[in-house]
């Protein structure tokens, strides 16, 4: 019996932003723990890295193996490719095979989104945003164009602006958006007015130093630092991390990966802090301090891949059988 290979074009018209939102809120108020979750397995490869993630599931299992290659960009290939294991969890068998950066650039955002809007209902009295809030993203490659997309699907009435090192991506990211009816506006020639007057920040970027003097954000901005991972990778500063309220993705993976958070107070003083992490967010359990700004960091998890795939596996199956139903 063959085993159905799930395309990125697959994944795509599958798991829409909205729906893979859903799907991350629904496993976390279904039981899912971020504790629990299977450590990430590194090895060396030829200028870059192999990146492994297993994790378990009562229906389904699953494992990503993918390769981080960074000088890719320069020769126009994407610096994350893979490929997606789902597994049936009675018997161990294969189930199905998925592009595995085409499920990371979805499953990433959603889990990111998932976060901030979280964090944005959970606003003191009298604050927040509203309906239209100002988007704020750093970086032009594959994540912050599926960031800008995710964020539209939940804050329908966002307006945007991006940061990047390169204008020509940043040009060519914009023009791929307007396709799409979404306007951004590049704002890489004023960093420090577009971090201050941003409601919310999306950092998703390769840069191993932070990308701005954490004092710029206004009070009650909520920051979302996604892109690196690594105790000697940082995209915020210490300032930024002492001033504000914290969520992590999950508490375990951020003392072993999140250089955001470590330089900035030891393992042992956050394991006595005990920030929430993403289950105790979408229960409910953030109080955001009055003008405050509040900053969510992760590096990646397994089990969104889990989640994220077996929507891809139960839908995709359906969406092919209603084409051949009518072919």
């Amino acid at each position: 019996m063959s085993i159905p290979y799930f395309d990125a074009a697959a994944i795509r018209s599958t798991v829409p932003f909205d729906r893979a939102v859903r799907a991350i809120e629904d496993a976390l108020a279904d039981g899912v723990d971020p504790e629990m979750d299977s450590p990430r397995l590194f090895s060396p490869a030829p200028d870059g890295e192999f990146l492994i993630m297993p994790t378990e599931g009562g229906h389904y299992s699953g494992v990503k193996t993918v390769t981080i290659a960074p000088k890719n960009p320069s020769h126009g290939l994407e610096k994350i490719q893979g490929i997606y294991i789902l597994i049936d969890s009675a018997t161990l068998a294969p189930l199905a095979l998925m592009d595995g950066a085409a499920l990371t650039a979805v499953r990433t955002p959603a889990t990111t989104i998932t976060a901030v809007k979280h964090i944005a209902a959970a606003a003191p009295a009298n604050e927040g945003f509203g309906s239209s809030p100002q988007i704020l993203v750093f970086g032009a490659g594959v994540q912050a164009l599926n960031h800008i997309r995710a964020a539209r699907a939940v804050f329908r009435d966002a307006r945007f602006g991006v940061i990047g090192k390169r204008a020509h991506r940043v040009s060519e990211l914009a023009q791929t958006l307007a396709a799409e009816d979404i306007e951004v506006v590049d704002k890489s020639g004023d960093v420090a007015s577009a971090v201050a007057n941003a409601d919310i920040i999306l950092c998703v970027t390769s840069s191993s130093d932070p990308l701005f003097d954490g004092g710029l954000p206004k009070d009650g901005a909520i920051v979302a630092s996604v892109g690196q991972h690594g105790l000697d990778a940082r995209e915020v500063d210490a300032k930024l991390v002492m001033r504000s309220d914290v969520v992590v993705e999950g508490r375990a993976s951020s003392w072993r990966e999140s250089g955001n958070l470590i330089p900035a107070r030891s393992v042992e003083e956050w394991q006595e802090i005990e920030p929430p992490n993403l289950r105790d967010l979408v229960s409910g359990g953030l109080v955001r301090r009055q003008q405050t700004c509040c900053l969510y960091t992760g590096v990646g998890m397994a089990w969104e891949d889990l989640v994220t795939a077996a929507v891809v596996y139960e839908e995709g199956k359906d969406h092919a059988r209603r084409r051949n139903g009518r072919e």
